[in-house]
């Protein structure tokens, strides 16, 4: 196969043109405008509950301004999933506030409700305050057990911001992922089910949230004849342009999350022969994941061909694409890495024209994190060491996918 098949790649649906043209006819080329209010109002219907969405520049100014929102400041914990990407736990720091991380389940690899409330009760012993927030994550578009982390932070009176950066058009008990919570996270970055180039929203509880989350990612401005400032304020409202691309991209938003779905069905198909790899699925009918990335573990008993070489070359660059800029590695090993047998199916695949991808090393072992309170069970660490990220987005065909598991098939060790 001659192409390269990427993790995740948007797919632009037509539209688009239509919106930016008309941004530009009509001069509306700044952060605010008719298709930043059509998309906002797209959003809204698309995820229901009466909620009021603000778009914004990218998924963790919306983290950031969730935050704000939720009254955390410096010396403030905010309780955060360490099983995810770290523009989760980041805007924490901004605020002077501290991640305390909470390690995951093993059904949905999401945050666990008992060592949630564990961690919960162990920082109030510890500090005399409740933390100020809980951040849960849609790992992969997968649901996180939502009943039973609401009925947590209900009972300690605790405010939740959903991070469903992953799960645009998840649901949980058939309600939107995002809508739980007092805050939902969405992000419209180039790898995500529907993109607006960079970009991101946040999903309010009433109008009088959204316009208050609107003024601080405007600058802040007071109602005076000239700049008057009394709070910081931040400049991270999305551009009409951007907003014209979404409002394109929501025309094909749920044709997307079915593709995904779709992609899904067929690696389940695939795999199915293969023992000792597991495919990450649904883990009962009350879960609908949009499947965002499709992963799965690699048993440790699994041999793959080259694995006595896997870790002896430096990688050249940043993993998750060619925008990222990076520092050399210092060493071919850290404290915590994917097994052997994960990393050279990883390479063996990339050089089969295949991208695919470790999942997320936990929060909780990143050293610029490492002095984070951290509540932990050892589920995290175990699936980053078991686990690949497959192809999964919207050019990723059903030829693409067969040719994926050959690949699979031809480096495992019989």
């Amino acid at each position: 196969m001659s192409k390269r098949i990427y993790l995740c790649l948007a797919h632009m649906s037509g539209e688009e043109q239509k919106f930016i043209q008309e941004a530009f006819d009509t001069n509306w080329v700044v952060p605010l405008g008719p298709n930043v209010n059509g998309f906002e109002a797209d959003l809204e219907a698309f995820v229901g509950e009466e909620k009021k969405v603000v778009a914004l520049s990218a998924g963790t100014a919306a983290v950031h301004l969730a935050l704000i929102a939720c009254g955390v400041g410096p010396g403030d914990e905010v309780l955060c999933q360490s099983f995810t990407f770290c523009a989760s736990a980041n805007p924490i720091t901004y605020l002077g506030a501290t991640p305390v991380f909470v390690d995951s389940e093993r059904d949905t690899w999401n945050m666990d409700p008992a060592l949630l409330e564990q961690a919960i009760e162990d920082r109030i012993a510890k500090t005399g305050r409740k933390p100020k927030a809980i951040i849960p994550v849609y790992l992969y578009g997968m649901p996180a057990k939502m009943d039973e982390l609401m009925a947590v932070a209900e009972k300690y009176d605790i405010p939740v911001i959903e991070d469903a950066a992953e799960g645009f058009g998840s649901k949980f008990d058939g309600r939107v992922c995002g809508t739980f919570g007092r805050y939902g996270v969405l992000s419209f970055n180039g790898n995500k089910m529907i993109t607006t180039s960079g970009g991101g929203a946040l999903i309010c509880p009433d109008q009088e949230a959204k316009t208050e989350v609107m003024f601080y990612a405007t600058q802040a401005r007071e109602a005076y004849p000239y700049y008057q400032h009394e709070h910081i304020g931040y400049n991270y409202r999305m551009s009409n342009i951007c907003a014209g691309i979404g409002r394109g991209q929501m025309t094909v938003a749920e044709a997307h999350i079915a593709h995904h779905k779709h992609i899904c069905e067929l690696y389940r198909e695939l795999l199915a022969d293969v023992e000792g790899i597991t495919l990450h699925e649904n883990p009962s009918e009350r879960y609908d994941s949009n499947y965002w990335l499709n992963t799965i573990l690699i048993d440790p008993s699994i041999r793959i061909k080259g694995e006595e070489h896997a870790y002896e070359a430096a990688v050249q660059g940043a993993v998750g694409g060619a925008a990222g800029v990076t520092h050399a590695a210092k060493s071919l090993h850290t404290d915590c890495e994917p097994n052997a047998n994960v990393e050279a199916l990883r390479i063996a695949l990339d050089a089969a024209g295949i991208e695919a991808r470790p999942l997320w090393k936990p929060m909780h072992k990143q050293p610029v994190f490492a002095s984070a309170p951290a509540y932990v069970n050892g589920v995290s660490e175990e699936l980053f060491a078991m686990g690949m990220c497959l192809p999964s987005g919207p050019y990723v065909t059903d030829e693409d996918a067969r040719y994926i598991v050959e690949q699979i098939k031809n480096n495992i060790v019989r």
